[in-house]
């Protein structure tokens, strides 16, 4: 059946030439291969000679400008139908080349083309419908004051591309036989608020609509039109909460009301309970931010069952590509960026990108500030047609002073009969200084077109110096606060390597994804020997800082290593073309050698974790889908008889449902309901001892939207209910209760518009919405967070390859409280901030 598109090539030289092909397409009969790329030389519009067609590219490029002022005028649009599918011309009127990028949006390829006004006769839109078998609908539109958008819809599938521009982005793809999914290979960047596909959960590339399992990206533009960091952008997903102030050294993540070790690029990170993921604020070298809601361990073995955060990272480009930014804020904020990229040779097999930034803000707090500084380089080559090899290297370097400790809750969430501690007070006076190198190879070769192998290889080592003073319980005075001494000399170190095999084939009718992959990782943790202190008291209501603190007392070092072993097994199944199976499962073991009580402590475990999920699209816009799945994580230590604990295990159940409203905007609404067991609780009988029969549950829905409403307006937000319970404990008065730090209800909205015509054009709009309901303030729910509404706003405007932005974060000074660690520890949210940006794309 002709319907689906076998590939469309888009060539840039004297204009922009999209060829397409439904797959099943005949190759062209003067040809002896397949028809994967057609290279037309279009003449210039006053220049039509067929000598002057047939020069040489280096000779013609020499002939160009250096650099184009004003924006290409695109004077008209052909479709040209050939063997294979269709051509589609943008032909320019003097020639000149184009910049292009292209994304996908459910059946529709979307093409970018930047510096670009569509200059038509009649002074309209193009638009043609069903030019050719297989194509539903070809449009171009002015999609602002300097872009045009060419959509190419596909009668019931996304077409296939590569778009080899003469500047700008290069997206290769690999087209495959008529039935099958296609694989897209992305070397270039990915715009807009939605994004179609995702490999983290699978290890492939798959469409979101085909995984059985709530997933929401958030992506680059929205990053950058909120100018986000770390804290910032975890907004954005409501069935998140950062449990650490967004002034702390990283983020204590819960998603669906567990604790969670982020990942990066598909590796989950063990260093500092998953912050090495991403120490410090910055997202420097991130392209993107996946939420992979619900237990994960069958792809990153040890978790939690509420799910994990991946940062994904960006990859080298092959077209020059420069970005510099500036920005200015409250608070003494200052920071400048650059992002680099392109080949480094001709032929364009050696590519390269580099990533920095460096950052000095101040705070709300005392005597608080933050310098960091990130320099991330990447490097592709391409050895061969079949084997492609990248190192990315990464090395931060991140200072606090005065990192906040939290303040009692008595006299900030409760009533204090002395009055309210004031919202800016640090009651910590030390620093930390954190340096982090992370190196990571990784090699991709095709043996076939059907089988491939993906090898990758990561290091990390983190390395921590400073001490901290935190508070203790408030005396009875309610104004006298105890303060404790703690050293940060700290070091660790990782070492991942995962092998993935993936392999293609048919059984009859059905049709397989077959991945086999093997993960090896080490990682340890020394603190070196220190010492404690004695530290002066203070009173909160009039603090005396910078007395002496007591002489050193030297304390013993800590030494831990794990070893994990993990082997897994996928098979995705196409049964139909819309009932789809996901099946897996992972035996993982593992081994620990000392512990923070017991340094000669040994431990060691294993653990099976499978998943099931079915995908059913009764229309190919939606897709129902069911899962089970299973999580572990160790518990380290022994009981009172001396018997090793097991790990604790998570299951979940979820069903949703994920439609694409359009070709641009699309919404997931999910349910489950996880139980964690073999949780530790107080031993009744045996004091100082643990045994496992606690348990815990968390049951929620969630709703999502991320795209375009409109031309020009975009949204991205979403909506979680979530009720997590401590249903089983020895200790009486933590039973029934909500965890700690969670609450019911969670929501975020995000939305931009941008003026698409007229002297305005390029002028947008954003404002940002973020609740969060009353939270518990511990386990035993003796006090609560109250809830909370934050009002963000942007105003920012695009000219050509410049931009420049204001953004409100508190937009009403909302006095608010971000987390609680206990009852001694409870963080204020931050008041009414402004930040500038300047950027340029060169």
């Amino acid at each position: 059946m002709l319907n689906r598109l076998q590939w469309v090539a888009v060539i840039i030289g004297s204009g922009l030439v999209l060829d397409i092909a439904p797959v099943g397409a005949e190759p062209n009969a003067t040809t002896t291969m397949p028809p994967v790329l057609q290279v037309r030389d279009l003449p210039r519009l006053f220049e039509a000679s067929r000598s002057e067609s047939s020069v040489t590219v280096k000779h013609w490029l020499s002939q160009q400008p250096a650099e184009v002022a004003l924006p290409i005028r695109v004077i008209d649009v052909k479709l040209n139908p050939t063997q294979q599918g269709l051509e589609v011309i943008l032909q320019t009127e003097t020639g000149q080349a184009l910049q292009a990028t292209r994304r996908e949006e459910g059946n529709s390829l979307v093409v970018t083309v930047a510096n670009a006004v569509l200059a038509l006769s009649n002074g309209q839109a193009f638009e043609a419908e069903k030019p050719a078998e297989g194509i539903d609908r070809v449009t171009v539109t002015q999609a602002d004051a300097t872009t045009i958008q060419v959509s190419i819809a596909g009668v019931s599938e996304l077409p296939i591309a590569q778009i080899v521009p003469g500047q700008g982005l290069v997206l290769a793809v690999t087209p495959e036989a008529a039935g099958e999914e296609e694989e897209i290979t992305v070397t270039g960047e990915q715009d807009g608020y939605r994004v179609p596909n995702s490999s983290a959960l699978t290890r492939t590339n798959t469409p979101l609509r085909d995984i059985p399992q709530s997933i929401q990206v958030i992506p680059q533009e929205v990053l950058r039109d909120q100018r986000a960091d770390v804290p910032t952008a975890l907004r954005n997903a409501p069935s998140v909460r950062n449990a650490a102030p967004s002034g702390f050294d990283s983020p204590r993540i819960l998603v669906r009301g567990f604790f969670s070790s982020p990942a990066l690029d598909g590796l989950v990170s063990r260093i500092f309970n998953g912050a090495g993921a991403n120490f410090g604020p910055d997202l420097t070298g991130i392209e993107r931010i996946e939420v992979l809601q619900g237990p994960n361990s069958v792809l990153f073995g040890s978790l939690s069952p509420g799910g994990t955060i991946n940062y994904v990272t960006k990859r080298p480009l092959s077209e020059p590509y420069y970005f510099a930014e500036v920005n200015l804020g409250s608070f003494s904020f200052y920071r400048g960026e650059v992002d680099l990229s392109g080949p480094l040779d001709s032929d364009k097999r050696l590519l390269y990108r580099l990533n920095a930034s460096y950052r000095d803000q101040g705070s709300f707090l005392d005597s608080n500030r933050t310098r960091n500084f990130v320099v991330a380089p990447v490097i592709t080559a391409k050895l061969g047609e079949n084997t492609d090899f990248s190192v990315e290297a990464v090395y931060k370097n991140l200072f606090i002073d005065r990192v906040p400790m939290g303040l009692p809750a008595v006299g900030t969430v409760l009533s204090n009969p002395n009055g309210k501690i004031r919202r800016s007070l640090n009651v910590n006076e030390g620093s930390l200084n954190l340096s982090q190198v992370r190196v990571t190879s990784n090699l991709n070769h095709r043996f076939s077109e059907n089988w491939s192998l993906n090898t990758t290889f990561r290091y990390d080592g983190t390395d921590i110096e400073g001490f901290a003073i935190l508070p203790g319980a408030l005396r009875g005075d309610n104004r006298t606060l105890p303060r404790f001494f703690s050293d940060n000399a700290s070091q660790y170190r990782e070492y991942k390597l995962s092998t993935n095999v993936v392999g293609k084939f048919s059984t009859g009718s059905i049709r397989h994804e077959l991945l086999f992959g093997v993960d090896l990782a080490r990682n340890s943790f020394i603190a070196t020997p220190a010492g404690n202190r004695t530290v002066p008291s203070i009173d909160v209501f009039n603090p005396i800082f910078g007395q002496s603190l007591g002489p050193l007392t030297p304390t013993p070092g800590t030494d831990i290593t794990n070893n994990e072993l993990g082997i897994l097994v996928q098979d995705r199944i196409t049964l139909a073309d819309n009932l789809k199976l996901l099946v897996s499962g992972r035996f993982d073991t593992f081994s620990q050698s000392g512990d923070f009580d017991s340094p000669t402590a040994s431990q060691s475990g294993n653990a099976f974790s499978p998943r099931v999920g079915i995908v059913y699209q009764p229309i190919q816009p939606i897709s129902l889908y069911a899962s089970f799945s299973r999580s572990f994580e160790p518990n380290i230590g022994l009981s009172f008889a001396r018997d090793p604990f097991q790990p604790s295990r998570g299951t979940q159940y979820e069903v949703g449902v994920k439609a694409d409203l359009n070709s641009r905007l699309s919404t997931t609404l999910a349910l489950y309901d996880i139980t964690r067991s073999n949780v530790l609780t107080a031993d009744p009988v045996n004091a100082d001892f643990s045994v496992q029969t606690g348990e815990q549950r968390s049951r929620g829905v969630e709703l999502s939207l991320a795209g375009e409403i409109l031309p020009g307006w975009k949204v991205f937000a979403g909506y979680a209910y979530n009720d997590s319970r401590i249903t089983q404990s020895n200790v009486a008065a933590e039973v029934g209760k909500r965890f700690q730090r969670t609450g019911p209800h969670a929501a975020s909205l995000w939305t931009t518009y941008e003026m698409q015509k007229g002297d305005l054009q390029g002028l947008g709009f954003g404002l940002g919405l973020f609740y969060v309901s009353d939270r518990a303030g511990d386990n035993a729910n003796t006090f609560e967070l109250p809830s909370y509404l934050t009002t963000d706003a942007a105003i920012f405007y695009k000219k050509d390859r410049f931009r420049a932005a204001i953004n409100v974060r508190n937009l009403f000074d909302v006095d608010y409280f971000e987390g609680s660690f206990n009852r001694n520890r409870v963080f204020y949210g931050a008041p009414f901030t402004v930040e500038g940006t300047i950027s340029w794309t060169f």
